[in-house]
């Protein structure tokens, strides 16, 4: 492969020429839902609706065509938290190449399944630790030792220009096929591919548009590589948002991204399941996390239609329904609907029945119970999880504990204890 170099407009377009016939063309429609909270049209971009269901089909299949004969019989490497990992299997199947792909521990059966499906008798793949760093780093050890080809997930020119097709193809519909325009392009950003290959495309043929990048608030790589001026790891990262839950931007993306100077903001994981719920019920769409961050800073206000109609990139939809009871869960908390507490009961007949009288609420839910009674005690702690009917529910049930003379600690969300609890 030749020697990475600083991405252009025209690496864009230039890659849209080759991935005809290769990527899908997905729809572009207008968020009904969106585009009442935003106050201007929101158009949503359905990469969700490639055959692999991501845009990540893009990048691959560039970098892969791009091979030399003698490079693809070597083969090559990837690391992928998922959705890559299907775009390297879906291009190795098609072009013939041997692929060994890497994914953390923590990828969803969903992703793997399909993974091992799209590749074939072509990939082969291997669980190694528990982040996409670790994959990486297994993924780069192959490849020393035998030979291969790595395929960047994201820090590479070819990579960058064929994820920078999303927005291209998408601003080109909108135009033609629904006759409006965008004031505002947001992204969701992991490693940093998307943001830079659509930004770079962005920033030299539409520079009037605002390019937004949105994190998860529990993996910030970009935000921290922005106030340090270089990439740099982060220490500690919430890896809820797997596709998305990078430890360190890419240094070529953070290259790219540093010369059009995107707004970067971040939202939080609670928002992100939120928003993946409002999804799947009021539009239809299964989202997974990283695919849901676009549309969650739309939904929370962080980005509004002042600059005009507002186009989001809905990046993927690779979700194991597994997953809908933690999503539910994360939600609710963040909502402010579900609450868990430490309740010390006395160990006599009526203790509970004094707890569901003089506490709950009519519209106040039990859906955690977990005591075990003690023989040889006088008393012993139970932990209650409640679900309200509304946030303004909150203060009188706090105020219904502190008068009920009964020993009640609240937890909160930011303890540890949460960990075990969502």
């Amino acid at each position: 492969m030749t020697a990475p170099r600083p991405l252009s407009a025209a690496d864009v377009d230039r890659a849209a020429e080759r991935l005809a016939g290769i990527a899908a063309r997905t729809p572009v429609h207008r968020s009904a839902r969106l585009s009442d909270i935003a106050g201007v049209p929101v158009w949503v971009k359905r990469e969700d609706l490639q055959p692999v269901r991501s845009y990540k089909l893009r990048g691959a299949s560039l970098f892969l065509s791009a091979l030399t004969e003698p490079e693809r019989a070597s083969g090559v490497v990837a690391a992928s938290a998922g959705n890559h990992a299907q775009g390297v299997a879906t291009a190795c199947a098609t072009l013939g190449i041997r692929g060994r792909i890497y994914v953390p521990r923590t990828t969803p059966r969903q992703k793997r399944e399909r993974i091992v499906a799209l590749g074939g008798e072509h990939v082969t793949l291997l669980q190694v630790g528990d982040t996409f760093d670790d994959a990486a780093e297994a993924a780069a050890k192959d490849a020393e030792d035998t030979g291969a080809i790595i395929v960047p997930p994201f820090d590479h020119p070819l990579v960058m220009a064929g994820q920078g097709t999303v927005v291209r193809e998408a601003i080109e519909q909108i135009r033609t096929e629904h006759g409006h325009d965008v004031g505002t392009v947001v992204l969701p950003v992991g490693g940093g591919g998307l943001l830079a290959g659509c930004g770079t495309w962005l920033a030299e043929h539409e520079p009037q548009m605002r390019i937004v990048g949105v994190e998860p608030a529990g993996a910030r790589s970009l935000a921290r590589a922005l106030e340090e001026g270089r990439p740099v790891a982060l220490q500690e990262m919430d890896r809820f948002v797997d596709g998305a839950a990078v430890r360190r931007i890419g240094d070529g993306p953070f290259e790219a991204i540093r010369r059009f100077d995107p707004t970067v903001l971040a939202v939080e994981e609670g928002a992100i399941c939120t928003e993946m719920l409002a999804l799947y019920q009021t539009d239809g769409i299964i989202a997974e996390p990283a695919g849901a961050l676009a549309a969650t800073a739309v939904a929370t206000a962080a980005v509004d239609g002042g600059a005009g109609e507002i186009l989001i990139v809905l990046s993927g939809g690779n979700n194991d329904v597994s997953r809908y009871t933690e999503v539910v869960e994360r939600s609710l908390v963040h909502e402010g609907l579900r609450h868990y507490f430490l309740v010390t009961f006395p160990q006599e007949p009526g203790a509970l029945r004094r707890f569901l009288d003089s506490v709950l609420g009519p519209e106040d839910d039990i859906v955690l119970f977990d005591y075990i009674k003690r023989n040889n005690r006088e008393e012993g702690p139970a932990l209650v999880g409640l679900e309200i009917g509304s946030r303004a529910n909150l203060a009188p049930l706090l105020g219904r504990m502190a008068t009920s003379g009964m020993q009640i600690e609240r937890i909160d969300p930011h303890d540890p204890m949460y960990r075990y609890l969502t």
